[in-house]
């Protein structure tokens, strides 16, 4: 086989574009085009890539500053809050409790004798004084016993007599013949029976007066009776209960009559509570005060108390009398007692917004020279927008209102200063 010999010729390429180079770009037949544009791709990703990420490190470094700066400033910032300063507690602690009224005096008037009411003398709203005639009862066996006790006391005032003349005969005979005995002209005997005979004669008189004393003493009893047939006032007052009537039937300490009751001063009971009664005495001030009343204040003053708090309510027993001249307070009122308790143990007055309850308990922030410093406190009484608190804090301490959450022990705060108008 002959061999043809083939000469490489030219191919002719796209026309000439403006791409910068000066000569046309020929390849050979066969060579496989040449490719630029990938190169070109990867090096502008490259350099993307590296932009983005100095970009991203850049914003990094810059986000870290901005962070550090505002820990910094956090730090170093003061925030302003309200204050308000602790005062001391008054001085006396005033003690508001629910009361009723009494009487000074009231008595239930029962029957002290059997018998039908003959007049009755008062009723319901009757002014009396003492000795005033209420009512009278009839009993006419009363008067028959009286005169039945007055003939026995005389039968036995005429036995005391006979007895009497007996033991002086008695005495009489002992004393002759007790010589006679010792002459020898009487008997041993006849002695013993004179002597015996005026020692019984002695003991019979003996007896006759104690029969009489004690028919005296029932003449007394059954006149006692009849002195309660009248039923008197036992002290000034006012009739408040009627329960009998003309020709009621009322029988001897069982049957009520009336209901009296003395309310030129009115008697209040209260129970104090622990924590107020250990300055409750005799003269602390008092003021009763009615709801049907609201203008008008009763004044009075604590006169008894009891010496031991109730073991159930840990309260203590307190009297208070009320001057009532015009009987305005009536006895059974319900009321309310204002006591002005001298202060034993000293005292401090916070807001209500002051106190925070967390984790760690009832605490206060006080402000000390710009900084914070967090206190316990116990709280005493609460009275809504204050509270009475007895340790943590000082009168003139400066504790802040509404305080943050995140306020921490010993950071910095600045004052606000007050509004002037």
């Amino acid at each position: 086989m002959t061999e043809i010999g083939i000469e490489p010729q030219e191919i002719p390429l796209a026309p000439e574009r403006e791409t910068g180079f000066s000569k046309p770009l020929l390849r050979t037949e066969g060579e496989p085009p040449r490719r630029y544009g990938a190169p070109v791709f990867g090096a502008t990703a490259l350099l993307l890539l590296v932009a983005g990420l100095g970009a991203g490190g850049w914003r990094h470094y810059q986000a870290e500053r901005e962070v550090a700066a505002t820990a910094q400033q956090a730090r170093s910032m003061a925030p302003e809050v309200r204050v308000a300063t602790v005062r001391a507690s008054d001085s006396k602690m005033r003690v508001t409790l629910p009361a009723t009224t009494a009487a000074f005096e009231a008595a239930n008037i029962f029957a002290r004798t059997s018998g039908y009411i003959d007049k009755r003398y008062v009723d319901i709203g009757d002014h009396v004084k003492a000795g005033t005639l209420l009512a009278e009862i009839v009993a006419p066996e009363i008067d028959h016993q009286i005169a039945e006790a007055r003939a026995t006391l005389a039968q036995s005032q005429g036995t005391l007599h006979q007895t009497q003349a007996s033991r002086e005969l008695a005495e009489v005979t002992n004393a002759r013949d007790s010589n006679l005995v010792k002459q020898g002209w009487l008997t041993a005997q006849q002695g013993d029976n004179d002597r015996l005979t005026l020692r019984a004669q002695q003991a019979a008189e003996g007896a006759a007066q104690s029969n009489i004393a004690a028919q005296e003493a029932q003449i007394r009893v059954l006149e006692q009776q009849k002195a309660y047939q009248r039923v008197v006032a036992p002290f000034d007052g006012v009739i408040t209960q009627r329960a009998i009537d003309n020709g009621s039937l009322v029988q001897s300490g069982s049957t009520f009559m009336f209901t009296l009751m003395h309310a030129n001063v009115i008697r209040t009971q209260v129970f104090v509570p622990q924590d107020e009664a250990f300055g409750v005495e005799p003269g602390v001030q008092a003021v009763v005060r009615v709801p049907e009343m609201p203008d008008r204040a009763f004044s009075g003053k604590v006169t008894r108390i009891a010496t031991a708090l109730q073991p159930g309510s840990r309260t203590l027993l307190t009297e208070i009398d009320v001057p009532n001249p015009d009987g305005a307070l009536q006895p059974g009122t319900y009321c309310t007692v204002e006591l002005f308790i001298p202060r034993r143990t000293p005292s401090m007055i916070v807001p209500a917004d002051a106190v925070v309850f967390d984790e760690n308990g009832l605490h206060v922030a006080v402000v000390r020279d710009g900084r914070v410093d967090l206190r316990k406190i116990s709280i005493a009484r609460d009275f809504g927008t204050e509270v009475e608190v007895h340790d943590g804090v000082q009168p003139g301490d400066q504790v802040i209102l509404s305080p943050m959450l995140n306020l921490a022990e010993d950071s910095r705060v600045t004052v606000r200063k007050p509004q002037t108008s």
